[in-house]
């Protein structure tokens, strides 16, 4: 499979008059072909059935590379599988797009095979770990989104509840930061924490809700029984 296969592929998906819409949303200046997310997932689908991981690596790299909308989501939901085995070259492959990240629909398909990753290698929580410290919102954010796993388990594993607890230690960080996508990621990680750790996100909250935006707040504070909106 070449770059060139996969394009025209994704090219024989392109509905007409989407791309301009797609343009007008993400606001990011790259070129969109207009192909919706069901056929990205129907062609990366087929594509991880007769690669290689080898092969798989090469084409995600290129596609990511052409800066094509669809192609960087295609390269993503190309790695994005539990079991890949060996796995360095994606986990390489996938940190080496974080300086690129400037969209919240590529970057979260980017996180979401990171977080496959991350989860067969947990150790990679001290990789992770040195994004917070960046200077890009984005890759700050991709800390949370890729940690996201660790916030959807009911009975964490001791080694799982120590990364839990380490995630939140950066949102507390996190909350002095006045932008956006960052106060985004933490009331997104805090929501979904909720779900199955409701107690310890309401001390979260109680300690930290005061620096957090009012949005933020309330997304954070969805699902439980006490306002901190």
């Amino acid at each position: 499979m070449t770059l060139e296969d996969a394009l025209a592929q994704l090219e024989t998906h392109v509905e007409p008059g989407r791309a301009e819409g797609m343009a007008d949303y993400h606001k990011v200046p790259r070129r969109y072909l207009g192909v919706a997310n069901p056929a990205i997932n129907e062609l990366a689908k087929e594509w991880r059935q007769t690669l290689t991981v080898d092969e798989r690596v090469t084409l995600a790299r290129d596609l990511w590379n052409t800066d094509i909308f669809e192609a960087r989501l295609a390269a993503a939901k190309l790695l994005t599988q539990a079991r890949i085995r060996p796995d360095d070259a994606v986990w390489e492959l996938i940190k080496s797009w974080l300086p690129d990240l400037d969209s919240w629909a590529i970057a979260d398909h980017a996180m979401m095979a990171g977080q496959k990753r991350l989860t067969a290698e947990p150790s990679r929580i001290e990789e992770v770990a040195s994004w917070t410290e960046s200077d890009s919102h984005w890759i700050r954010r991709a800390a949370m989104v890729i940690t996201l796993p660790f916030a959807h388990q009911n009975n964490p594993k001791p080694h799982e509840d120590e990364i839990r607890t380490r995630v939140l230690g950066w949102a507390e960080a996190y909350v002095q930061d006045p932008d956006w996508f960052i106060q985004k990621s933490v009331a997104w990680w805090l929501r979904e924490l909720s779900k199955h750790d409701a107690e310890r996100v309401r001390a979260f909250l109680k300690a930290n809700a005061s620096h957090m935006k009012r949005f933020a707040r309330r997304e954070a504070s969805k699902y439980l029984d006490e306002n901190f909106g």
